[in-house]
């Protein structure tokens, strides 16, 4: 992997899976920039960050920024914020990939399953953005809680997309954070993976999961190694 394509944005990275999934990137090696409405805030937490883990790799920028400096650009908003956000930094991912972890959660039963009528909030990032990006999702089913933690998480994120390249590339990253990628299908699928959210925030509540609940697919390759 190039340095250039170790250049990565998170989108709406001041939230709690944002900050979450900056963290386990840096660590990792990529070079992450923090987007945020405010500019401020997402500098002040790159700072933060970056003394937190001993490293220069993390800075902050406006949404639409962050979106155009980066190789790979994740989107980690909630779905009241999706259209809007994806709008604001469509102009600067032309060509690129785009990691939308947006579940339709609407509040206040987030519990229960409530898919748009496009079917799922990745088919919404697709139309939105056009055909000049590649739209992969991925990260519905991991809490903030669990990405926040040092060491590997024993969880699996699905990804779907209908690029193989991309997905691959996306599926590699996630390996490098100390989970487990797994392909899911086509875009399409995601809308399982986004319903299941429902359900696991159902679980986290009936059986007071610590750090929450999330999926492991048996019968699977193991992580592999080295």
């Amino acid at each position: 992997m190039t340095e250039t394509s170790r250049s990565v944005a998170v989108v709406g990275g001041t939230g709690a899976l944002g900050i979450g999934l900056v963290r386990r990137l840096a660590r990792a090696g990529h070079a992450v920039t923090i987007g945020s409405r405010s500019a401020e805030k997402a500098e002040a937490l790159a700072r933060e960050t970056n003394v937190a883990l001993g490293s220069d790799l993390v800075r902050g920028a406006t949404n639409a920024d962050a979106a155009r400096s980066a190789a790979i650009v994740f989107v980690t908003v909630p779905f009241s914020s999706q259209s809007e956000i994806l709008a604001e930094i469509r102009s600067g991912v032309r060509d690129k990939v785009v990691v939308d972890a947006t579940v339709p959660l609407v509040p206040p039963r987030v519990a229960r399953v409530q898919l748009p009528a496009e079917g799922s909030a990745a088919v919404i990032a697709q139309q939105i953005l056009g055909d000049e990006v590649t739209v992969v999702s991925a990260f519905h089913n991991v809490s903030a809680h669990k990405l926040g933690q040092e060491g590997d998480v024993d969880c699996d994120v699905l990804v779907f997309g209908d690029v193989d390249e991309a997905c691959e590339r996306v599926v590699a990253i996630i390996d490098g954070l100390g989970l487990r990628g797994l392909r899911g299908g086509p875009l399409a699928n995601s809308a399982a993976a986004e319903a299941m959210t429902s359900v696991l925030i159902s679980i986290n509540r009936r059986y007071k999961v610590a750090g929450g609940a999330g999926i492991c697919i048996s019968g699977a390759l193991s992580r592999q190694t080295g």
